[in-house]
């Protein structure tokens, strides 16, 4: 197509992201009071019995909003995947279209993996440790704006990170990085891993750094897995060796 015209795609794709974000947000701004009480239930042991407090009541509407747009997101994630893998489509050739049904799957069921293991595992966790350590300073005062946004961001962050599986898998089986590559430079990647785990997290708690990081090894490893079975019933084994696509791996560490 003509430039023009994909602008224009892109911007109905944006459009119908964005409309479809702000009427989930006015339908889940209604249910907002059931959201919050869902989400107090993993903490619930740490909260005084009265829940959650209330600065003012302008703090009370904008953490209702708050609320109501971050839940739209969650739940919105699978339209928000496909506009985007949609719009790329028309650039794909034949063969590769068949892997984008699969790959919006795949994705949206990682996110919200991630996002549910973060809320019955990582949640308390970090929580109980949090609490733990300002309780030793004064008493917390639990203001709904604060827990709940932190709560949401450690949701969307896992969701986020669970997406590594995906990435990886679909490096090596296109063989933009080989998979002998990522073998060789397995310490590399588990430094990476380990600032992305410290970056991600959005506490300074170590408990949600170091569970995210052996969440990310186990996954980096099982998608090296499924990875190199994909290679070797596709291509056989001698691709196992072949060469990447990208410089930064160097021929002496393919060939290990």
């Amino acid at each position: 197509m003509p430039l023009f015209d994909h602008l224009g795609e892109l911007r109905r794709r944006i459009t119908i992201i964005v409309v479809s974000l702000i009427a989930c947000t006015l339908v889940m701004y209604f249910a907002t009071p059931t959201i919050i009480s869902i989400l107090q239930d993993p903490i619930r042991e740490f909260l005084p019995e009265s829940g959650f407090i209330v600065t003012s009541p302008l703090n009370g509407f904008t953490t209702r909003f708050n609320v109501a747009f971050k839940a739209s997101f969650v739940i919105c994630t699978p339209l928000i995947t496909w506009q985007i893998l949609g719009f790329f489509l028309p650039a794909l050739k034949p063969n590769e279209r068949k892997w984008v049904v699969p790959t919006v799957v795949l994705a949206v069921a990682l996110f919200y993996f991630g996002a549910i293991f973060a809320y019955f595992v990582i949640t308390p966790a970090t929580f109980g440790f949090l609490i733990e350590e300002g309780s030793t300073i004064g008493n917390i005062m639990p203001e709904a704006a604060d827990y709940i946004s932190f709560e949401f961001l450690l949701l969307i962050a896992f969701g986020v990170a669970f997406e590594l599986p995906l990435v990886v898998f679909y490096l090596s089986y296109f063989r933009i990085v080989s998979y002998a590559g990522f073998r060789s430079a397995w310490r590399y990647v588990y430094v990476v891993l380990l600032v992305v785990s410290a970056v991600v997290t959005p506490d300074p708690s170590p408990v949600t750094m170091m569970i995210l990081f052996a969440v990310l090894i186990v996954m980096y490893e099982g998608s090296l897995a499924a990875s190199r079975f994909a290679i070797v019933r596709k291509y056989g084994k001698e691709a196992l060796t072949a060469k990447s696509r990208l410089a930064i791996f160097s021929d002496d560490e393919d060939e290990e």
